[in-house]
């Protein structure tokens, strides 16, 4: 039942009098006064107060949270992620593997759950804060758009969800569940390939050799991923289509990325890390092309050893 709220009630008598002409004098006759009556909600009242309590809490507390928070937090769910997947893998030997592969399947499931798990809640945290910062804080998220780093991380958090929707234990690659979370998380990583490679392919100042940086690459690994999950689900014309994308714009990031001047680097000094992505892009896409082929064939093992001889390259840069 539906509590009804109370409310207050005032009465004002207003008085009123009668006039006459002069010229007839006639004797004044009282009349009734009009009933004013004023009904205040208490209802309305106690939200206003609320709503006063609350706003210096917003500004106090809320704001400058969301104010810090960047797109760049989204790395760590998605290193998460990725952690997932590879003990999922592990866990999940195939019939012919070796016997070191299998001793590694006998890892407890219970982990497994346990950083699926941690993963899920952390990712719906940031994504959380980050729906807060674009509804509250919009400027702040366009200057991330337009900021040559940041636009990269844009695709993170697409690329957690669907390494997250590959991991599941909860639903099989078949069901309906899969096919939707797939289109819901690769609908913003295509729309978002067509507006940055349209940038990198007219925009005098937003062109790739101009913006190129080791984060470009979050893109095409946002493809390799997209190739994977639709691999699992049967869909290889769509998975084609993709790795396509994926594989023709990692050549040209790579080859920019090499010739790219000395002056012309905009990676901070506290990003360098980052540079480890030269290793994730053709190790995804060795993966990508393997679910596409069902076997790790030669290209799949040319991404391999790539992605193995740009792994060296970066230990042997800090002797060197």
């Amino acid at each position: 039942m539906c509590k009804k709220h109370s409310q207050t009630t005032f009465s004002i008598s207003i008085p009123t009098t009668t006039t006459t002409m002069p010229d007839k004098p006639t004797q004044q006759t009282p009349s009734s006064p009009p009933h004013v009556q004023l009904t205040i909600n208490p209802t309305i009242t106690s939200q206003t107060m609320l709503c006063q309590k609350l706003t210096p809490l917003m500004k106090s507390i809320i704001i400058p949270a969301i104010s810090r928070f960047h797109a760049g937090y989204f790395g760590i769910p998605l290193s998460l992620c990725w952690q997932t997947l590879l003990w999922k893998t592990l866990s999940e030997p195939p019939e012919n593997a070796h016997a070191y592969r299998r001793m590694l399947g006998a890892l407890p499931s219970a982990a497994f759950i346990l950083m699926w798990s941690l993963s899920l809640f952390i990712l719906v945290s940031l994504s959380i804060l980050n729906i807060l910062k674009c509804v509250l804080l919009s400027n702040m998220v366009k200057q991330e758009y337009l900021n040559p780093i940041s636009v990269n991380y844009l695709f993170a958090p697409w690329i957690s969800w669907l390494l997250l929707l590959q991991t599941t234990p909860f639903f099989t690659p078949k069901t309906i569940y899969y096919v939707i979370l797939w289109w819901v998380f690769v609908l913003p990583i295509f729309i978002l390939d067509v507006i940055i490679y349209g940038q990198w392919l007219t925009k005098g100042k937003r062109c790739l050799s101009r913006v190129a940086n080791p984060a470009s690459q979050l893109s095409v690994i946002g493809n390799f991923v997209g190739v994977r999950a639709a691999a699992e689900m049967g869909w290889r014309e769509s998975a084609m289509v993709m790795f396509t994308l994926g594989i023709v714009h990692y050549s040209v990031v790579f080859v920019t990325l090499y010739q790219r001047l000395s002056g012309n680097s905009c990676m901070p000094v506290m990003l360098r890390p980052v540079m480890f992505l030269f290793i994730a892009a053709p190790s995804m896409g060795s993966l990508a092309w393997d679910s596409i082929s069902g076997s790790f064939d030669c290209c799949s093992k040319m991404l391999f050893y790539l992605s193995l001889f740009l792994f060296l390259s970066l230990v042997c840069r800090t002797f060197f």
